[in-house]
């Protein structure tokens, strides 16, 4: 009885008990889903990640390597901290859109359009500072002695310029396109 006409105390109570646990239903659902959305397998779930990038990946050092070490797509194209993460996954809504009007479902659309959506992403990534490729790799952990002589001295001297990662590593996990810095 009192659930149906509950006093003015009872029922701020139940209010709050059941807006609590809608919220915490709410949120596990939308995190859980958010994080789905990271794996490999939806990644590539359609046809033209499995049949483009995906196969150039698997031919990279970030998906096989003497350490056993792999980077997924999230890895690099995706934000660790959670307001990044939620902007990225608004800004994939436009990816959405365009799978839906078949941008690029053709290998042929995809050629057409890769040097503008590689643009997007090193974009990005100088904005960013290469935040993502800073996740595994950093500075401080380099064996500077470990590297072959010209790496050494091409990174230590970026490392000066302020340079971020992408700067000189276009092309590292997918087939780089021609640009305009290429005909120089």
């Amino acid at each position: 009885m009192h659930f149906w006409h509950p006093s003015k105390r009872y029922g701020v109570g139940i209010i709050f008990i059941v807006g609590g646990l809608g919220g915490v239903v709410f949120w596990g659902g939308f995190n859980t889903f958010m994080e789905y959305t990271n794996t490999m397998e939806f990644c590539i779930s359609c046809h033209e990640m499995q049949d483009n990038v995906y196969q150039e990946y698997k031919t990279t050092v970030h998906y096989s390597n003497p350490s056993g070490v792999r980077a997924i797509c999230s890895d690099c194209h995706v934000p660790k901290p959670w307001g990044a993460k939620l902007w990225r996954k608004i800004q994939a809504s436009r990816e959405l859109y365009h799978k839906l009007v078949g941008t690029i479902d053709t290998p042929e659309k995809f050629e057409a359009k890769r040097l503008i959506l590689a643009e997007r992403v090193w974009a990005q990534m100088k904005a960013n500072n290469s935040r993502e490729c800073r996740n595994c790799h950093s500075f401080e952990a380099m064996h500077w002695e470990k590297q072959r002589r010209r790496s050494r001295e091409k990174m230590q001297e970026g490392l000066k310029k302020g340079e971020t990662c992408i700067d000189c590593h276009k092309g590292i996990a997918h087939k780089r396109p021609i640009t305009d810095e290429d005909d120089d």
